[in-house]
């Protein structure tokens, strides 16, 4: 079973703090990117992985979507989804992704953001997502840049000249990486750029887009310490489909 590190009251108390969750997708930079890789929304079927308070689900809904499942480990994720959420068409269930089985072919969209990381048989999932979708259904999902968690201690450092660098050591060895993120030894597994793209192939997929998320000129200008993540990708974010 994964860690289910969100209903650590701790990491939990801190992660709600974050512009993303107090706001909303608009506290999320790299929603517009998103965005624009995902297909039209009018009348499809949707799963999202890792729903989180479930502010994507009800935007695919808002978007014309005729259902949605938001799936999630954590009980506090999914009590407070469903809080904010008055809408019959769209259903909140826990669920590990470790273990996840969904029907055979019965969605158009399958979306997950910051969620794929957490889980250990990456290949396993992906497979069961392909046969999840219809003909030809799209699947859009971010996770942590390889090269962003790949650092046994990820933190900035300071190179010769007084520039901030991101550590990248280890980046061929994949698997389990702990790290210290509102909770002590926050469990995420690490894949080069080259598993998780070649993993998606294999199972059939065929790639739309690859974007490694930097912020925006406008977007600095709003954001001064946005600056920073043009140092190095902290997000890879992948729209592929059903070939």
């Amino acid at each position: 079973m994964a860690q289910n590190i969100y209903d650590n009251p701790d990491f939990f108390s801190g992660y709600s703090q974050l512009p993303r969750q107090v706001q909303g997708l608009d506290g999320a930079p790299e929603w517009p990117a998103i965005r624009a890789l995902l297909p039209e929304l009018t009348g499809k079927r949707v799963a999202d992985l890792g729903c989180g308070f479930g502010w994507a689900s009800r935007w695919f809904r808002a978007q014309g979507a005729d259902r949605v499942l938001g799936l999630d480990l954590s009980q506090n994720m999914i009590d407070r989804a469903q809080a904010d959420t008055s809408d019959s068409a769209i259903t909140y269930r826990i669920a590990d992704l470790d273990r996840l089985d969904l029907p055979e072919t019965a969605f158009d969209l399958i979306y997950s953001a910051l969620t794929f990381h957490y889980v250990q048989d990456f290949e396993r999932l992906i497979r069961m997502i392909h046969a999840a979708l219809s003909a030809g259904g799209d699947l859009v999902f971010t996770v942590e840049h390889p090269i962003f968690m790949a650092a046994a201690h990820p933190h900035w450092i300071e190179d010769e000249d007084g520039r901030k660098t991101w550590p990248v050591n280890g980046y061929s060895n994949e698997g389990e990486r702990r790290t210290d993120w509102f909770a002590k030894g926050v469990l995420k597994h690490h894949r080069t750029l080259a598993t998780t793209i070649n993993t998606l192939i294999n199972a059939g997929f065929a790639l739309r887009r690859v974007e490694e998320f930097a912020p925006a000129p406008e977007q600095i200008t709003a954001m001064p310490e946005l600056a920073e993540e043009l140092e190095r990708p902290m997000m890879l974010m992948v729209s592929a489909y059903k070939n």
